[in-house]
């Protein structure tokens, strides 16, 4: 398998001298041929700026900076993929972070591009090609007109066309899951925040937060627009906003009108869940689905990461049992990093955790992040790193009752009966 790498003009090349490495946390791991599948439908390829890539020269046997403006270069994958292994790099310029993205490690192998990766779910409904672009800008200037004083819908319309934002999207052409943001404020100052960073974080927010309070006619219609079918969610909670459950008193109202007027679809919302009292309000008003974004279920990573302001793990948990009890479908969205997530710690407190809470679904989902920048602040290693692949297969096993994916799922018809 040869090392991939970019020149100084983005143009990418194989290398046939090298062969391909990958990294781990902070080290550099050999690839294995079982970790690899050809380069999914809808991945990209991008350099890594101010990198050099890593190769192992099978001369020497030794691992080698390749050099001469060279600049490593790694995948971006679309949902349904679970990254294994980081590209093989070193920091030209150790002050430099990385933009914002999750990256992979590529090779060119039997005339291909393949990627450290295991599909973790069907990629249909999330593959970028699967949007009609020239639909979409219909569908937009169809909705804008009905709804002209809708700001949800200008707002939505930016993301889905600007940031090609495919739960957007999904609003304006009225299929799978959408999105009804609601939220300018937060409860945690999250490392990273693709939709906020401070002035000195060195980190550039890759899209902007919004910066209203919707009201409740607002979100209703949007809602009732998009739940015209059995299968159809609409969630609360975006990469464009902060905590919905900041706003639960706006959520509450919209899913008690809602569903006065409709039962068809699920009704979802993305969230910390560290405001335990407000999501128990929003569980009671007639929640169907809820998704927890988490790092890890240790105290120490999980406040370094997330920041919690007035709420702690503990609370976390709290919701998600409330919710468990209460009949909603509940997942998580985990935040997943090869060298990290696969510690032995992380694994056996992530195991107790979806235990106790009685979760139904693991969202894996390639954190997008500068590596050097994230290992920096979070805890060390304290046991044994036993690799993506491996951590998988263990909360596969352990885990026999839990779906382990990559998006939010219409539930199964067996636990239909048992949604609020």
């Amino acid at each position: 398998m040869n090392l991939v790498y970019a020149d100084e003009h983005g143009n990418v090349f194989d290398h046939p001298n090298f062969v391909a490495l990958g990294r781990s946390g902070d080290m550099i791991v050999e690839i294995m041929d079982d970790e690899l599948i050809p380069l999914p439908n809808g991945a990209t390829l991008v350099s890594l700026p101010f990198t050099r890539p890593i190769g192992l020269n099978p001369d020497t046997g030794e691992m080698q900076v390749i050099q001469g403006g060279a600049q490593a270069v790694g995948a971006l994958l679309p949902q349904g993929f679970t990254r294994l292994c980081l590209p093989g790099y070193v920091k030209a310029d150790k002050n430099e972070k990385l933009p914002l993205f999750g990256y992979t490690a590529v090779v060119w192998k039997d005339g291909g591009f393949y990627v450290t990766a295991e599909q973790s779910d069907d990629p249909e409904r999330w593959d970028p090609l699967n949007c009609d672009r020239g639909e979409l800008g219909i569908q937009v200037e169809r909705l804008l007109a009905k709804y002209p004083e809708n700001r949800l819908y200008k707002h939505l319309s930016n993301c889905a066309l600007g940031y090609e934002c495919l739960t957007s999207s999904n609003t304006f052409l009225g299929r799978w899951e959408g999105a009804v943001p609601v939220s300018y404020s937060c409860n945690a100052g999250c490392f990273g925040c693709i939709s906020e960073q401070p002035d000195d974080s060195g980190f550039v927010a890759p899209q902007t937060r919004m910066n209203f309070k919707p009201t409740v006619d607002e979100v209703v219609e949007i809602m009732l627009e998009h739940l015209r079918k059995p299968e159809s969610i609409i969630s609360f909670g975006q990469g464009c906003e902060g905590e919905p459950s900041t706003q639960a008193k706006i959520i509450v109202e919209a899913i008690q009108r809602v569903r006065s007027q409709t039962s068809l679809g699920y009704i979802n919302i993305n969230t910390n869940a560290g405001l335990t009292d407000f999501m128990r309000a929003i569980v009671d008003a007639g929640l169907n689905l809820m998704r927890v974004s988490t790092i890890s279920a240790l105290d120490d990573h999980y406040n370094a990461y997330y920041k919690p302001r007035g709420y702690t793990l503990k609370n976390v948990e709290k919701s998600l049992k409330y919710a468990t009890d209460n009949g909603v479908y509940t997942s998580i969205n985990y935040l997943i990093f090869p060298g990290v997530t696969d510690r032995e710690e992380e694994i056996e407190a992530m195991i107790g955790f979806v235990k106790r809470t009685g979760l139904k679904l693991i969202q894996m989902r390639n954190l997008n992040i500068d590596p050097e920048s994230y290992l920096a602040i979070i805890p060390k290693a304290q046991g044994e790193i036993y690799g993506m692949k491996q951590m998988l297969e263990i909360f596969r096993d352990e885990l026999p009752d839990v779906v382990i994916g990559s998006y939010t799922h219409v539930p199964p018809a067996s636990m239909l009966r048992t949604l609020r």
